[in-house]
């Protein structure tokens, strides 16, 4: 995809709680995002984020992953919902001020009802997180959350 849009155009998030800079690459099973720690960065103490943090950011990468393909195919972007994370590992407790992390995520499975899989990953020189993200994107958002939709 050339041209890519303002990751603040793929994300249900708004605000100061759309966590990541900008999208590096989209294709069709895959997105990469930056972001870079700033002393003023949500969830930041002045010198750090801690690294649990790291789940959100791969969250919305995968927020922003469904927002382009939405877009691509003329939908608005919707909202979902973290089902679950397993397997996930990082080399350090923390991402300190100054540190530029590119986040990977890999859609491994998706289901018809609206559940995938993902394979994510974050890495800058010192950093290699890992992860398995299982989310859930029903048809009608709106709906399932007045509890209208199974």
């Amino acid at each position: 995809m050339t041209g890519l849009p303002d990751i603040r155009d793929l994300v249900p998030h708004a605000g100061r709680m759309v966590l990541l800079d900008r999208v590096l690459e989209v294709d069709e099973y895959s997105l990469t995002a930056e972001v870079t720690i700033c002393f003023d960065s949500v969830f930041c103490d002045g010198q750090k984020v801690g690294a649990w943090v790291g789940i959100e950011y791969m969250a919305q990468a995968i927020a922003a992953f469904a927002g382009a393909r939405a877009r691509k195919h003329g939908e608005p972007v919707k909202l979902g919902f973290l089902l679950g994370t397993r397997r996930y590992t990082t080399s350090q407790p923390h991402f300190m001020v100054g540190d530029t992390l590119r986040i990977t995520v890999r859609e491994e499975l998706q289901g018809e009802n609206g559940l995938a899989s993902f394979d994510c990953a974050i890495k800058s020189d010192s950093i290699d997180v890992k992860a398995a993200l299982t989310v859930f994107q029903p048809a009608d958002p709106e709906a399932y959350l007045e509890g209208q939709e199974a």
